[in-house]
């Protein structure tokens, strides 16, 4: 049930993804392929930045230095994923709507 799990985390990624597209500005409304794929490229970069810098550091940690860090992440995969487009502003609007979002939909089960 794991891996069902995971695909379901990640079309719900993908579709925060579309939403903050559609609603959001300076960041760029993007397919449901194109927003796959960001949700995956995002997930991959976040798990790079735990594994250097840790997990405190990471995207879904609490916290202003979790937010920054999930801005950044968003605003490079804008250079990985070709058909997204997004502005600083538009990734820290991106980092505090997935922050609220992964309130009510946590990662982990506790």
């Amino acid at each position: 049930m794991d891996w069902l799990r995971t695909i379901v985390r990640f079309v719900i990624a993908a579709l925060v993804l579309m939403l903050i597209g559609a609603f959001v500005p300076g960041f760029k409304a993007i397919s449901f392929g194109t927003a796959l794929l960001a949700a995956l490229v995002i997930a991959g970069i976040s798990y790079l930045v735990e594994l250097v810098l840790g997990r405190d550091i990471s995207p879904y940690a609490h916290g202003v230095v979790g937010f920054l860090v999930s801005a950044i992440v968003i605003y490079v995969t804008q250079f990985i994923v070709p058909g997204m487009s997004v502005s600083i502003v538009g990734s820290l609007l991106a980092s505090l709507v997935i922050g609220v979002v992964d309130l009510f939909i946590p990662t982990k089960l506790k």
